[in-house]
């Protein structure tokens, strides 16, 4: 049974990692000693991440180095000073840390990612020293190291035929699938453990499925494992890049990534994400599961906003794999996987990892980031990718302008929540138990921002017999891949599994404001993500009772007692709650209305008026055709760019709106908007 299923990021021990060569440097100024980042032991050998100064961006540019990326590093910058010092070393290459995407370019220069470069040299280098000299030039802003993120593998307790044999049908079915009544974290009746668990200690989704059950115009990027896209009950959710193709070696949309149908398997640098690995731990699938796996389609488990069957879709999940097997990825997979997500779609960022909080027993753990100063200071272009993703996911023509990232808080009973969730900008989740009590390894206090179930089989410690391994009740039931788990399902807790259940829930939000026609800002949603949670403070008292799972050990292990306390006012604003930001959503936002239409000369842009407004057919008006002309086939608008100027137009369903539509001698705007 999975103890702690946070995904650890341990990046920070402050042992030095030396290669056998060095690069001769001079003694450098405090200034100089300033850009250099902390050495641990995870940094990669033979690459450091460097920040050219905005004024050599022509130079870059000149060089045609901009144009690098993953499949097409380049052996010279262009920037004399830094080549003259990379020619010492050997193997150098150089490459864009951010591949070119010709439709979000733009905005990728706005934010500074475009000076963002990876430099690879033969492993016999100390990339210290490189780092080092790279820091003294004017050129350079400053230098980063590339760190493994590592993880904690501990494995989840498979759902076993014998287990299910046992389950009984529980009072409010909402959906045909079997093993609905083992979802406490969904809709808890309080029967599944009458002495631990409280009706209504769940996420509140029952009634808010009368009002949506998910929109697959939603997407939730999952930064994990690689999700099982064959898997009976996520298939159907699984995000499709329709510009590309399967298995390609082609980039066939020219987003920067070959093959990437439904997200990209960022470790192994290729589009088809796995989750096969024997080292693997299911756990990519298994968050994707409580987010959207197929609802009512008669199989399995339900979800937060997997729809209801086959004729009402649910969200789509991306799956951004930066974990594999025994292998980890890196600080450079991670950023770049966030930068997808945002590129190509995805409006909310599911995260269930974290470095380990700042709080964290030192006896126990290695504590990292205190302070957002720290973790800005040591994580610049991870805070980067972060800033681009929350700005520029989404749009300020559709549902939500801006993106959500969510992260687990952390697994260290600290009093702290763990980095980057910590952080203002983000969301950190706590986890709970079915009374709504604190999980006990849960984190929490100063940056916990949020609370959801996340199992905690400690507390179920005595619930042993036929049907359920010692505290599976008390955990989080959801998918898993068949090698892991023969019937495709099982236990696992943790704040990376009450993550999930935020990202499920602000997902089911969005769908509904997509029904609605409402649109939000990001930090506006977010808000009322937060204004909505049930308080759970009232449960903050006495003592809870549990036994630490020891393998082998199960009832022998010592009684301990958790004070309840220190917990008041820390676990954010409270448990989230699908039915009351439904409903909260009807009376915020904005009404949408069809947007103004920006488009190349010679070009063609096809639109769903249906998005911005009610009526089964539309009509189009232009009022210049020798500049745009604009018909309805089968419900869509395809808008055409005839010449350079303006023109206004209206559309018409139930009411009428009007546009202008601006064509231009050049400009980014083919395709769907």
């Amino acid at each position: 049974m999975t103890v702690r299923k946070l995904m650890l990021l341990t990046t920070v021990s402050f042992m030095a990692v030396m290669a056998s060569c060095s690069v001769d440097r001079p003694g450098m100024s405090p200034v100089q000693e300033e850009k250099l980042p902390q050495m641990s032991e995870d940094v990669v050998d033979g690459q450091i991440l460097v920040r050219f100064d905005p004024r050599v961006s022509d130079i870059l540019d000149k060089a045609a180095v901009t144009k690098s990326g993953p499949a097409r590093p380049m052996t010279r910058s262009g920037v004399l000073s830094v080549d003259e010092i990379l020619d010492r070393v050997k193997g150098y290459r150089i490459e864009r840390v951010f591949p070119i995407d010709s439709r979000t370019e733009d905005r990728a220069r706005e934010e500074g990612l475009h000076l963002w470069y990876v430099v690879s040299f033969s492993e016999e280098y100390s990339v210290e020293d490189v780092a080092a000299r790279l820091s003294e030039l004017g050129e350079v802003r400053g230098v980063e190291y590339n760190r493994v993120l590592k993880r904690e593998n501990d494995k989840p307790v498979p759902l076993t035929p014998e287990m299910i044999g046992q389950m009984v049908s529980g009072t409010s079915q909402v959906f045909d699938d079997p093993y609905f009544s083992e979802q406490w974290n969904m809709v808890n009746d309080g029967n599944l453990r009458p002495d631990k668990f409280i009706k209504g200690a769940d996420v509140q989704v029952k009634d808010a499925w009368s009002m949506s059950t998910g929109d697959p115009s939603i997407i939730v990027a999952v930064l994990d494992e690689g999700v099982d896209v064959s898997h009976p009950d996520l298939k159907a959710s699984m995000w499709v890049n329709e510009d590309e193709i399967w298995r390609s070696h082609e980039d066939n949309d020219g987003n920067g990534y070959a093959g990437d149908y439904h997200g990209y398997n960022f470790v192994k640098g290729h589009g088809v994400v796995s989750a096969d690995d024997i080292n693997d731990t299911g756990h990519g699938t298994h968050v994707a599961g409580v987010i959207a796996a197929v609802n009512n389609n008669g199989i399995g488990i339900s979800s937060i906003a997997g729809g209801n069957g086959e004729q009402v879709p649910g969200v789509r999940i991306m799956s951004c794999q930066i974990f594999s097997g025994a292998y980890a990825g890196t600080v450079l997979d991670e950023v770049r996987a966030i930068k997808y997500a945002a590129d190509n779609g995805a409006v909310i960022l599911q995260c269930s990892w974290g470095y380990i909080s700042g709080a964290a027993n030192p006896y126990e753990w290695t504590p990292q980031y205190a302070t957002d100063e720290e973790w800005e200071t040591y994580n610049v272009i991870e805070k980067k990718a972060l800033d681009y993703f929350i700005h520029n996911a989404g749009s300020p023509d559709g549902v939500i302008d801006g993106g959500i990232a969510v992260f687990a808080g952390g697994n260290e009973a600290a009093p702290a929540a763990s980095y980057p969730g910590a952080y203002p900008d983000f969301v950190a989740v706590a986890a709970t138990a079915g009374d709504f009590t604190p999980a006990v390894y849960s984190n929490y206090g100063p940056g916990t921002t949020i609370s959801a179930p996340g199992g905690d089989q400690d507390y179920y410690w005595n619930y042993v017999d036929e049907t359920h391994h010692y505290g599976a009740i008390g955990c989080i039931l959801s998918t898993l891949p068949e090698h892991i788990s023969g019937t495709g399902y099982g236990y696992m807790e943790g704040t990376s599994m009450a993550c999930p259940h935020v990202s499920g829930v602000a997902a089911l939000g969005l769908s509904y404001a997509v029904r609605l026609r409402k649109h939000f800002k990001a930090e506006e949603f977010k808000n009322l993500l937060y204004e909505t949670a049930t308080p759970i403070d009232e449960y903050m008292t006495g003592d809870k009772q549990y036994k630490r799972y020891v393998a082998d050990l199960e009832l022998s292990a010592p009684m301990q007692k958790l004070d309840l306390r220190p917990f008041k006012g820390g676990m954010g604003h409270g448990q989230v709650n699908a039915y009351a930001l439904l409903k909260a959503i009807e009376g915020a936002g904005v009404d949408m209305t069809f947007p103004n239409i920006y488009m190349q000369e010679g070009g063609q842009v096809t639109v769903l008026p249906s998005i911005y407004m009610d009526g089964d057919t539309f009509t189009v008006s232009v009022a210049d055709n020798s500049i745009a002309t604009a018909s309805i086939v089968d419900g869509r608008m395809v808008i055409k760019g005839i010449k350079a100027g303006q023109t206004e137009a209206s559309v018409t369903g139930t009411r009428t709106d009007r546009f202008v539509i601006t064509v231009r001698e050049s400009a980014n705007g083919n395709g769907w908007l």
